[in-house]
């Protein structure tokens, strides 16, 4: 980061901190990344394009500066590229007054355990949050029938045996899939599934509804590419719906990576992934 003082990078630091200060689930970097020029007036030359990178080059700077906060467990950076501020990055703030000396402390931290380049860091970092918007925008533009074969074709992959789906002419209603515990259905125990596509998160009020459809022998799965309303996700975090579990995009992602390798040939397909295979100097 040639020609940036250290001032300079605690400033767009406090600004980043900032955006994130009052958001526990945090914030994609994209969304960092287009909040930061309406929280600090940029440079001209921070605004210019980065010819080795074709970033910004206040992404690049911050990418960079954000680095030793991360390893310091101050800022955690996921692979799916969400930001946000730990509890010991709270507290870290808060021993720190100035934030160049938060960021020196986190570089000394940095320097002390430092086994790769941080440009390789970054590099693997765009890498991650390209390939997940790429994802997370392909199973957005699937159409329903396709996500409800997926989420039957996990099931299957997790050993259990999807008996019904919903055909595509049926209007929507509060079952898309059926699934048994054991081949035959003798031991009467049911997965109800549901698939909520291309809308709004998914409210405290429609996971209320559709547990009121479960029998006593049934147990609940909900998916949901729109994700789920704040209080929806607190009772069921609370245990409210112990017969119930809700996947947003996310989570249902985490699960196909998962058993992927259980997925037959065709399964892939609806969500065919590539590995790649970066240098690792991770500390």
């Amino acid at each position: 980061m040639a020609n940036i003082t250290i001032k300079r990078v605690g400033e767009l630091l406090r600004s980043v901190f900032e955006i994130l200060w009052n958001k526990p689930d945090g914030l994609t970097a994209k969304e960092v990344f287009a909040l930061l020029p309406k929280t600090i007036p940029l440079t001209e030359d921070e605004l210019k394009y980065s010819s080795t990178t074709n970033l910004p080059r206040y992404e690049r700077i911050v990418r960079l500066a954000t680095i030793p906060l991360a390893h310091a467990g101050w800022l955690i950076k996921t692979e799916k590229g969400r930001w946000y501020i730990t509890e010991e990055g709270y507290q870290a703030c808060r021993r720190f007054i100035n934030i160049e000396d938060l960021y020196k402390e986190a570089v000394r931290l940095y320097e002390e355990r430092r086994q790769a380049v941080p440009e390789s860091i970054m590099v693997l970092e765009l890498a991650q949050e390209a390939a997940w918007n790429q994802i997370e925008k392909h199973l957005h533009q699937l159409h329903h029938t396709k996500l409800q074969s997926m989420l039957a074709e996990l099931l299957r992959a997790m050993d259990y045996y999807p008996s019904w789906i919903a055909p595509p002419e049926k209007e929507r209603g509060h079952i898309d899939l059926i699934a048994f515990v054991d081949p035959i259905g003798a031991k009467g125990q049911r997965i109800i599934g549901q698939v909520k596509h291309r809308g709004q998160a998914v409210t405290l009020e429609g996971i209320r509804s559709f547990s009121a459809i479960l029998g006593p022998n049934d147990f609940g799965l909900i998916l949901s590419t729109g994700g789920f309303t704040n209080d929806a996700m607190q009772e069921l975090a609370s245990g409210s719906f112990q017969k119930m579990t809700a996947l947003d995009t996310s989570a249902f992602f985490d699960l196909w990576i998962k058993y992927y390798d259980q997925l037959n040939q065709e399964s892939r397909q609806l969500l065919p992934l590539k590995i790649i295979h970066f240098l690792s100097r991770d500390p």
